[in-house]
């Protein structure tokens, strides 16, 4: 009996161990304290702190609406990690000093890891520009795909997790079709990734647009520049965004920035669909 006697707190003791301690335990303290810190933030009502920054000589008052909601995410931006492990991204994630987070990694095994909560800012875009869009970073989730950017295939483990993630995202957070892109197309004089991406696989799924199997002609006039631009590409660099559609449609002669017939019948394809 003694013995059933010592065993139970050291049970008991076990289990809060495991739910106390663990391998991300000091990292999961800071985000529990940062999410604690936002969400005074949140709760604030009155927002005084808000309205004692407006610097005016006329009256102001916080009267509060009944109608509100909280920020949510509007596109989805996919990544290749370009490291060599799931674990090796989730440490540099866990980098103050490196700074960059995603909100999601998934394995080459198909494993799904969210390193933050959809609801917050992932800093995985950095500076880049999509269609008007100068910070990507307030308005998207962020996906990292274990890969290291140069040798690794993409095995089918890992693009079904990332089709089921896909499908989660867009159906919660009404994300349009046009609003799945890859991290150069944001960022295109800094970024290849991810490179040799099945983007069709994941448009025929709806995340994203491809070509049609009968490509149209190109009519006589046809400004590839403007195409790119009405597609979403930053176009002050014609050249960076005309290699940022290829690494992503054509993914052929990609360090180039010429366009062929052929080319350009693709550009014009994708170009129609954002019409």
């Amino acid at each position: 009996m003694k013995r059933i006697w010592f065993l139970g707190p050291l049970a008991a003791m076990l289990v809060f161990a495991s739910c106390g301690g663990g391998k991300y335990a000091a990292t999961e303290k800071v985000y529990k304290k940062k999410a604690k810190d936002f969400a005074v933030g949140y709760r604030e009502a009155p927002v005084e702190s808000q309205l004692e920054k407006l610097i005016t000589s006329h009256d102001k008052e916080w009267i509060g609406s009944i109608n509100f909601g909280v920020r949510k995410p509007n596109y989805v931006m996919i990544h290749h990690t370009a490291q060599d492990s799931l674990a090796q991204t989730v440490k540099t994630f866990h980098s103050a000093r490196a700074g960059v987070s995603s909100h999601y990694v998934i394995g080459r095994d198909g494993k799904i890891v969210q390193m933050v909560n959809d609801l917050y800012r992932g800093h995985h875009a950095g500076l880049g520009k999509w269609g008007n869009d100068t910070d990507l970073n307030s308005s998207s989730i962020g996906i990292e795909l274990d890969n290291n950017g140069l040798t690794d295939p993409w095995p089918p483990e890992q693009i079904d997790a990332l089709v089921d993630l896909l499908q989660y995202l867009k159906q919660t957070y009404k994300i349009p079709q046009s609003n799945f892109i890859g991290h150069m197309d944001y960022a295109p004089t800094r970024k290849n990734d991810p490179r040799a991406l099945p983007w069709k696989v994941l448009a025929d799924k709806g995340f994203g647009y491809w070509y049609d199997n009968v490509l149209p002609e190109v009519p006589d006039g046809f400004d590839p520049r403007i195409a790119l631009r009405i597609i979403g590409y930053d176009v002050s660099n014609l050249d960076a965004a005309i290699k940022a559609f290829k690494i992503h449609y054509i993914q052929d002669r990609t360090s180039s920035a010429s366009l062929n017939g052929n080319d350009l019948k693709i550009l014009y394809s994708i170009f129609l669909k954002y019409m």
